[in-house]
């Protein structure tokens, strides 16, 4: 006899979904609006209070994130789609910011190179993770 399952099927109506696609569109309209506003009125440069800390929070995030999907990679459990795609955009906003931030001289070459060797690299690894794991997570070893 097969044991019982322990996930649930979870209902959502049509029309809740529809209202939360509507929603989101929305705020991506008025996201734009902001980004027009501040691309208007923001300096070109700040000084930044906690810079390292800032940075080192979010390199801290990816490690977990990397930490996480492999493990769960190494599990096979299907969350692991929820961690790397997580992961994914950690990496792509590093890769981002690293490089608009760094100063016009070999850091910024350096930012870049980064970029396009390893941040963006494991950001599609964990994009095919993320987008393959449903066919494979269900296999157990």
């Amino acid at each position: 006899m097969a044991a019982p399952s322990t996930t649930r099927s979870v209902r959502i109506r049509p029309s809740a979904l529809r209202h939360a696609g509507w929603g989101f569109m929305a705020v991506a309209v008025a996201l734009l609006l902001w980004i027009g506003v501040l691309a208007a009125t923001l300096p070109d440069t700040v000084h930044a209070r906690n810079w390292a800390e800032a940075w080192i929070g979010f390199d801290l995030l990816e490690c977990i994130g990397l930490a996480v999907t492999g493990w769960l990679v190494l599990r096979r459990d299907p969350r692991v789609a929820i961690a790397a795609s997580a992961t994914a955009a950690f990496l792509v906003a590093d890769a981002w910011f690293d490089i608009v931030t760094s100063p016009p001289n070999w850091d910024v070459v350096q930012a870049a190179i980064l970029a396009f060797v390893v941040e963006l690299p494991l950001a599609a690894i964990c994009g095919v993770v993320a987008f393959t794991a449903p066919r494979w997570t269900h296999v157990r070893r």
